[in-house]
């Protein structure tokens, strides 16, 4: 009786730790696969532009959401057209006033550049999102205040500097009237037939990891952590039982020595 119970014990504790191993090895590939950054936009070039900005990544989908508010409104009797980016490869902060190299008051893009880098996507509403739409006003969100969601392949640049932690989301646009006049007047840097303003950073906030408690709760639907869940508890479970099988055959050999 004795050997028996042993014999059925040692499998049940092999299990157990099967299953408990296997719980961390499906967290450790979900994690690998989806993951999530986060950005508070500030204002820059007395803007007065504001908002916060999401990555979301999954495989090779990324999922971007902005909420800007406080942005220029209206532009030639039309909503304000603001041209947003991921900007990668730089050193993944956003430029104070010294980065002014020209002294007429405004940090443009093109001063901009050594801090958050070049345009890695175009966080356009549709259509192209390489850095070849960078100035496709048409396709960007306008006016005052905006909720922009949208989802596409990433590029492999773009990844990368997400993941290193030097990406930085930049919105674009500020109202003339809030530019120094010297500024004002001048053309953008980015394409002589827009004015300045069409083109100078309002907002920027550099992308970080985000915490556990804010990462999207879409990432539940996979089904993967609930598995992971499941693995856990059956591991447990099984590990329990594993233990309650080998005292009960001490308690029985204890006590066919004491008969």
């Amino acid at each position: 009786m004795n050997t028996k119970m042993r014999l059925l014990a040692v499998p049940t504790l092999a299990l157990s730790a099967l299953a408990l191993s296997a719980a961390p090895a499906l967290a450790a590939d979900h994690g690998q696969d989806s993951w999530s950054t986060q950005a508070t936009l500030n204002t820059l070039n007395n803007s007065g532009t504001t908002g916060q900005a999401t990555v979301d990544v999954h495989g090779n989908q990324a999922t971007v959401t902005v909420d800007v508010s406080g942005a220029a409104e209206t532009f030639m009797d039309g909503p304000f057209p603001h041209a947003q980016h991921i900007h990668i490869q730089g050193q993944g902060t956003c430029p104070g006033p010294e980065a002014d190299t020209d002294g007429d008051g405004v940090v443009n893009t093109t001063e901009g550049h050594p801090s958050y880098g070049m345009i890695g996507t175009s966080l356009t509403t549709e259509g192209d999102t390489s850095p070849d739409s960078g100035l496709a006003v048409e396709r960007f969100p306008g006016g005052s205040a905006y909720s922009y969601e949208r989802t596409f392949e990433l590029n492999t640049e773009t990844a990368e500097s997400l993941k290193s932690g030097t990406a930085v989301i930049v919105v674009h646009g500020v109202d003339p009237t809030l530019m120094p006049a010297a500024a004002a007047e001048k053309m953008s840097d980015l394409d002589p037939a827009l004015p300045a303003a069409a083109t100078l950073p309002a907002a920027c906030g550099t992308l970080t990891a985000a915490q556990m408690g804010a990462m999207p709760e879409g990432g539940a639907d996979t089904g993967v952590e609930t598995a992971t869940s499941n693995v856990a508890a059956a591991g447990i479970a099984v590990a329990g039982a594993g233990v309650l099988a080998v005292a009960g055959s001490a308690l029985v050999a204890r006590r066919r020595a004491r008969a």
